[in-house]
């Protein structure tokens, strides 16, 4: 007798296929059943395919009519067999448990928050499953990737069957599992897509063991389950890591929706233990996600590679022996919000970006109390450019006054990354006035007169995946003699203009034109070449690049005022000199290469990389010994080996080890 036939409810059947499918089925003459001595049912239909159910699920099932997915000839199998035998179903369904009245919670403690209690436990739990029939259900790397999930820790909520609810189920952060027939795991339905989480399935029986022996015959209780890994010396981070290793593993491509809620669960978990800098790795992580689902141009693969590498490097950085201040790597020291006493902020421009259906505005104000860079950021749907967003209206002001003013506020508060708030009730006060660009005055942390010694700051700073991750780290305000040359590479559609302090010492200002600013390089170079009067200062963000010192352009101070490019309208630059294509010297180029490469890994995902990948990874570490790099080509070889050896979790490892020294060479490059 097939038990696991008879005990499908129509709800059961809709989830495991659809319920239109069912619909049809139920309206199907019914097929002439045979049943093989291994309980394979077998269902002819007039004039028609044949359908075959082994045991197994209905996974398993076979139809002649081509369909490649469960067809309405195998439900219509289901339904003719229970039709034959309703008498064992009817059975079936009386030995479920009663369903109870609502009650207040029974039981509290450390592992549980408790909703209810039935007087009698259920029939069978999914508890009892064995680990050997987990990984004959799921396959072994599926069970290795729910291990390390357990090591890691996570929560549950269980609920047991009911005479309503006759399925047992589990609620997870990534899915809901539910276990349809007592005793059969070919009969389990999850709300991910089949195939690609199937490792929920060890993690919803595993939190019913949890449940069965702290809570036996509570109804409904929510469990902790594992967690060994975040006890001890460790970094707290291990949460997170295991969300870096899931996304890494299966690949932005490939991890679907659905995800948001792990990721939140991470952030609260993050949030809770005061690790600032990670929260906001994870935060920029989930940015990328989102990009890439909503296909907007804001996805880079290599930045989603770094957020993950940096995880990795944050926790390496606190568990080693020789530790790293553990403060500063995780931001632990860092009050969540401080709300600033009457403070004078002085814009020094704003920077517009897009993100998906979203237009986010960042606002830097210089904090002369504080000798720091402070960032407003509001965000607007729609595909306003930056002409059209500097009218929007923030705190009582336009978002150009704001951008080109000075600021004079009692309502201010500031967070641990250096973001700024203003807030907006009755009592609340702010002004806003003109600024005439008088960055002159500014602190010497924030004013560069000497862009060689802005160089050497540069070169000291700690490497960027460990450094605190402030906003606005490093926004200056470079003092301008000279404008020495500007190009237009029109490929990338990129303006440069080579810049002088008064010893002759040279920087580069580069902007790219985007949808979201469209007056950003004809505005710029407008201001350059001196339309708007005498160039005094440029603001933005510094970095070094090939051994240079680089500007991305905020705001600049020329005549009597402040110009924000990205708050311009499109038009106004006179023609530019063309600039020849860019060719990275070749240590750079391979460098940046490799560094696709690896970054593809995160993308696509490690468990679905095509059978070409290993043989390009041999060719970048040739290249790469060839110009002397050894030690990041042995970290690309390795990470090549573990990936011919299937080693788990060491070709994770060995793909951190390598990405993360090529960031640093890049950035030190």
């Amino acid at each position: 007798m097939r038990t696991d036939l008879l005990g499908l409810t129509t709800d059961a059947l809709a989830a495991l296929t659809n319920r239109g499918l069912v619909k049809r089925a139920g309206k199907e003459a019914a097929p002439d059943l045979r049943t093989d001595a291994d309980g394979t049912v077998h269902g002819d239909f007039a004039g028609g395919p044949t359908a075959s159910l082994p045991p197994g699920g209905l996974d398993a099932a076979r139809c002649t009519c081509g369909a490649t997915e469960v067809c309405r000839h195998v439900v219509g199998v289901v339904l003719a067999y229970q039709r034959r035998h309703a008498g064992p179903a009817a059975e079936i369904t009386d030995r479920l448990p009663a369903a109870t009245a609502d009650g207040p919670p029974v039981e509290t403690g450390e592992h549980s928050q408790v909703e209810g209690r039935d007087p009698e436990p259920p029939v069978w739990s999914p508890g009892q499953v064995s680990d050997d029939e987990l990984t004959a259900r799921i396959g072994a790397r599926l069970m290795t990737a729910a291990r390390r999930t357990e090591r890691i820790g996570y929560t549950a909520r269980v609920r047991r069957a009911t005479a309503t609810d006759p399925a047992p189920q589990v609620e997870l952060a990534t899915a809901t599992v539910r276990f349809l027939i007592s005793g059969d795991l070919g009969f389990v339905h999850t709300d991910a897509v089949a195939g690609s989480r199937d490792d929920v399935i060890a993690l919803a029986v595993w939190a019913f063991r949890v449940a069965d022996e702290l809570h036996p015959g509570v109804q409904e209780v929510r469990v902790d389950v594992g967690g060994e890994a975040g006890t001890g010396t460790g970094s707290g981070l291990e949460q997170a890591l295991g969300l870096a290793g899931t996304v890494l593993r299966e690949g932005a491509a490939h991890l679907g929706r659905g995800f948001e809620a792990t990721i939140a669960d991470v952030q609260r978990h993050l949030d809770a233990a005061g690790s600032r800098w990670p929260l906001l790795t994870v935060g920029d992580l989930a940015e990328q996600l989102t990009a890439y689902r909503d296909r907007s141009a804001y996805y880079r693969p290599e930045l989603l590679a770094s957020h993950l590498a940096e995880l990795h490097a944050r926790h390496r950085a606190v568990t080693r022996p020789d530790a790293t201040l553990r403060s500063s790597v995780l931001g632990t020291a860092e009050a969540a919000e401080t709300p600033l006493r009457r403070a004078r902020l002085e814009s020094l421009g704003c920077r517009i970006r897009s993100l998906g259906d979203r237009r986010i505005a960042e606002i830097y104000l210089a904090h002369s109390d504080s000798a720091m860079v402070l960032v407003l950021r509001r965000e607007w749907d729609g595909d306003d450019d930056g002409a059209a967003l500097a009218r929007r209206r923030i705190a009582g002001s336009t978002l150009a006054a704001l951008a080109t003013g000075n600021l004079v506020t009692e309502s201010a508060v500031r967070s641990a990354s250096r973001t700024v708030r203003l807030a907006t009730g009755r009592i609340s006060k702010t002004t806003v006035s003109p600024s005439r660009g008088d960055w002159g005055e500014l602190s010497p942390s924030l004013l560069v007169t000497d862009l060689a010694a802005l160089g050497r700051e540069l070169d000291a700073l700690t490497l960027r995946p460990i450094r605190p991750r402030v906003e606005a780290e490093l926004v200056r305000v470079v003092a301008v003699s000279q404008v020495v040359a500007m190009t237009y590479a029109a490929g990338d559609q990129r303006l440069d203009a080579l810049i002088a302090d008064q010893a002759g010492n040279t920087a580069t200002v580069t902007a790219t034109h985007t949808g979201a600013a469209t007056g950003r390089l004809d505005s710029l170079a407008a201001v350059l070449a001196g339309e708007e009067g005498e160039l005094r200062f440029v603001s933005g963000v510094a970095s070094r690049t090939a051994g240079g010192v680089v500007i991305d352009p905020i705001g600049l101070a020329a005549g009597g005022g402040v110009v924000v490019p990205d708050l311009q309208p499109a038009g106004g630059s006179g023609p530019l000199a063309v600039a020849e294509d860019d060719q990275h010297d070749p240590l750079t180029a391979v460098l940046i290469d490799t560094r696709g490469l690896l970054a593809e890994a995160a993308h696509h995902g490690l468990s679905h990389l095509p059978p070409t990948y290993d043989a390009r990874l041999d060719t970048a570490a040739r290249r790469l010994t060839t110009l002397g790099l050894h030690r990041i080509a042995q970290a690309v070889t390795a990470f090549a080996a573990a990936r011919s050896q299937d080693s788990g979790e060491a070709v994770e490892q060995t793909w951190i080890d390598a990405y993360l020294r090529l960031e640093v060479a890049l950035d030190l490059t």
